[in-house]
C-alpha cells in the first residue's frame, strides 16, 4: 500500500519538474523520513537546484506547495534545508488499512507461472538429524514459504544420501556388534539406532589402528589396512554389485532411518513433496558423464579416471569417475539435478547447503551449463554458516553431535520452566500446557535461528532463545496472545464497527505504515531468499504495538470511534505477526 503512494508522489513529481523547471525524466530520491522528522515520505532536492536556480529551502517549498495543490493524499509538508518532508493524510492511511479484509492471505502474492525447487534437509542415513540440520531445514523451510508468498509455485524436495561408505561403515558394525538389536527391541528411534553403530564403527577402527601402530605401521598404513574398513569397503563393493543379503540389509536399516527422520521432521513441523535417493540419482549421473566423454565435453586421464575442464571458468578441474568407474558426489548432483527438471520442469532451483561446499556448487553449476542445459543459469546456492555451541563444534563420527531430538526436548523443557517461573501459563490446563510449551520451545529454537542472516556463522543458546524480552521468538508470541486478549475484551464489549475516526495520532500512523509494508518485506526476503527480513520486521512491529499499547488507550477511551479504529488496528497488526511467523514455519498462541 506505501509502494502505491510512493507511485503516484514520483508520477506527480515528475509532471511537477517538467512544468516548474523543464527538467524531463529528472531522478528521484523519495525515501521513508527520518525518525527524528515529521512526515512519511522525503524528497531529496539538491539534484534541481541548477535547475529552479533557487535555494534548497525555496526549491523545496515550491515543490512541496505545488504537491499539496495537486494531491488530496498530501496533508502537509515541511522543508529542512534541502529536504522535502512530506506528510500523507490520515484519509489514506485509514482507507488503505480498511482495504485490508482477506486477513489469512495477507501479504502472499497471487500465484504466477515460475516453478521453483527448494532442496533442504538432504541428511545421510548412517546417523540421526543434529543441530546443523536443523538450521539447514528451518531456512529451507522458512524460504520455501517466502517464496510460496511471493507468488512462486514451490516443490520442497531433499536429497537422501543413502547410499556410499559411510552408510557401509554402519551396516559393519550393526553385523558385527548388534547382536540383532532393532528399533523395537531397543526402543530406539531407527535413526538413532543406526547412529550409535556409525559411533561404534568409529571406535573400533580407532582401536584397530591403535593396534595397527603398535604393530610397527605407520599411522597412515595403519588408517589404511585396518580390517574393519576392509570389511566396510567390502560391503560397499558388494552394495554396488548388487548381492542381494548386502542390499537386503542396506534397505532394512535405511528404513529404520526413515521412520526416524519422518518423526523428527513432523515434530519440527515441515515436510516435502518428494523425496530423491542418491542410491537411484547416481545412475542417471554416470549415464550422463558417459554421454558427456562421448561427445567430447569431459575427457579420459591414462588411469581411466573422468574430469571435466573448467580450468576457462577458473574452477580447475573436476573429478567425475573414479579410475574403477564408481561415482563421485558431483556425479549423482548431476543426475539428480536433471532428474528434478525432468519430474517438475522448473524455472529455478535452490540448494540449502552450508558454506563449505561453496565451490562445490559453483562447479556443478559450471558443468551444467557445459553439458547445455539453459535451466542451469537459474540455479542458486542458498549458503549458510555453521551453527556454534557454547561447549563448541560437533563430530559425527565421535557421537558429540547435538542431537536434533534431543535439543527439540530442551527446548520445551526450557519453554517450561521459563514460563512456569514467570507465570506465563498459570491457570492453563496440564495438556494445553504441554502443547504451549512445545509451542513457545519450536518458536524460540525456530527464531532464535532465522533472525541471523543465512551467510552468517552463528552461536545457537538454548536459555537466550527462550527469553520473553527482547528480539526472540516468545517475546513475539507473547505479544500476539496479549493481542488477542485485548480483542476478547473488545468482544465482550460488544464495540462496535465505524469508520467515524478521522484523526490519526503518530503511534497510529506508524504502526499503520508498518502492518500496510508487510507484503513489501515478504517480496523483499523472497527476493533475497532471507528469512532474517521477515524475522527481524516482526520483531520491529511487534515493539512498536507494545509501546501503542503501552501509551494510547485502545479499549478505555471516550471516542468510540477511536476505539473501534484501535481495535481494528490491533486485529490487523495480530494478523500480521500471525502470517509472518508462519513464513517462518512458527506457530503463535492465542493464550499464554
Amino acid at each position: 500500500m506505501q509502494h502505491d503512494i510512493l507511485n503516484r508522489l514520483q508520477a506527480e513529481t515528475s509532471e511537477l519538474l517538467k512544468a516548474l523547471y523543464g527538467l524531463e525524466n529528472a531522478p528521484m530520491d523519495w525515501q521513508p523520513t527520518r525518525k527524528e522528522f515529521e512526515g512519511d515520505l522525503t524528497l531529496v532536492v539538491f539534484p534541481y537546484l541548477r535547475s529552479s536556480k533557487k535555494k534548497p529551502e525555496a526549491t523545496a517549498e515550491e515543490i512541496g506547495i505545488a504537491l499539496q495543490e495537486r494531491m488530496a493524499e498530501v496533508h502537509s509538508f515541511n522543508v529542512i534545508k534541502g529536504f522535502l518532508n512530506v506528510e500523507i493524510s490520515s484519509d489514506y492511511w485509514l482507507a488503505c488499512l480498511h482495504g485490508i479484509q482477506d486477513l489469512e492471505n495477507y501479504g502472499h502474492q497471487p500465484k504466477g507461472n515460475e516453478t521453483i525447487l527448494v532442496e533442504y534437509s538432504s541428511p545421510n542415513t548412517n546417523k540421526p538429524l543434529h543441530l546443523g540440520h536443523i538450521r539447514n531445514i528451518l531456512l529451507g523451510y522458512s524460504v520455501s514459504n517466502i517464496l510460496d508468498a511471493a507468488g512462486k509455485n514451490v516443490k520442497k524436495v531433499q536429497i537422501i544420501n543413502d547410499r556410499g561408505i559411510h552408510i557401509c561403515k554402519s551396516m559393519v558394525a550393526w553385523q558385527k556388534f548388534a547382536n540383532g538389536e532393532s528399533p523395537e527391541s531397543s526402543a530406539l528411534k531407527g535413526d538413532h539406532l543406526v547412529g550409535k553403530y556409525y559411533v561404534e564403527f568409529d571406535k573400533a577402527y580407532k582401536a584397530q589402528i591403535a593396534e595397527l601402530i603398535a604393530a610397527g605401521k605407520t599411522e597412515d598404513e595403519a588408517k589404511e589396512e585396518a580390517p574393519i574398513l576392509q570389511e566396510a569397503r567390502e560391503t560397499l563393493r558388494k552394495w554396488e554389485q548388487g548381492d542381494e543379503e548386502t542390499v537386503a540389509l542396506w534397505q532394512k536399516m535405511n528404513s529404520w532411518v526413515y521412520a526416524g527422520f519422518n518423526e523428527t521432521y513432523q515434530r519440527i513441523g515441515v515436510n516435502f513433496d518428494k523425496n530423491y535417493y542418491e542410491s537411484d540419482t547416481y545412475i542417471l549421473g554416470k549415464q550422463v558423464v558417459d554421454d558427456g566423454l562421448a561427445n567430447g565435453l569431459f575427457f579420459q586421464k591414462e588411469d581411466g579416471s573422468v574430469w571435466c575442464d573448467l580450468e576457462a571458468e577458473k574452477l580447475g578441474q573436476k573429478l567425475l569417475l573414479r579410475k574403477d568407474g564408481t561415482s563421485v558426489y558431483m556425479t549423482q548432483d548431476i543426475g539428480t539435478a536433471i532428474q528434478r527438471y525432468d519430474d517438475f520442469g522448473i524455472d529455478g532451483m535452490i540448494y540449502t547447503v552450508g558454506n563449505e561446499q561453496d565451490h562445490h556448487f559453483k562447479v556443478l553449476f559450471a558443468i551444467l551449463k557445459k553439458l547445455g542445459y539453459k535451466w542451469a543459469e537459474q540455479l542458486y546456492h542458498l549458503s549458510y554458516g555453521m551453527v556454534d555451541l557454547p561447549s563448541g563444534k560437533m563430530k559425527s563420527r565421535e557421537g558429540t553431535v547435538v542431537d536434533a531430538d534431543d535439543l527439540m526436548d530442551e527446548m520445551k523443557d526450557t519453554a517450561r520452566r521459563i514460563s512456569e517461573e514467570l507465570g506465563k501459563t498459570d491457570g492453563i490446563d496440564e495438556a494445553t500446557k504441554a502443547e504451549l510449551h512445545h509451542m513457545i520451545g519450536m518458536g524460540a529454537l525456530k527464531y532464535f535461528m532465522l533472525k541471523v542472516d543465512p551467510k552468517k556463522r552463528m552461536l545457537f543458546n538454548p536459555e537466550e532463545s527462550v527469553d520473553f524480552q527482547g528480539n526472540t521468538g516468545p517475546f513475539i508470541q507473547y505479544t500476539h496472545a496479549r493481542i488477542q486478549s485485548l480483542l476478547r475484551k473488545a468482544e465482550d464489549m460488544n464495540v462496535a464497527a465505524t469508520g467515524n475516526y478521522t484523526e490519526l495520532i503518530s503511534q497510529e500512523r506508524d504502526l499503520i505504515k508498518a502492518v500496510l509494508s508487510f507484503p513489501e518485506i515478504v517480496l523483499e526476503a523472497a527476493k533475497d531468499k532471507a528469512p532474517s527480513v521477515i524475522a527481524n520486521y516482526t520483531y520491529d512491529l511487534v515493539k512498536m504495538y507494545n509501546a501503542f499499547y503501552q501509551q494510547v488507550s485502545i479499549l478505555n477511551d471516550e471516542d468510540t470511534a477511536a476505539v473501534s479504529f484501535r481495535v481494528d488496528l490491533s486485529r490487523k497488526t495480530a494478523a500480521v505477526v500471525k502470517n509472518a511467523m508462519a513464513l517462518l514455519g512458527i506457530e503463535v498462541p492465542n493464550r499464554m
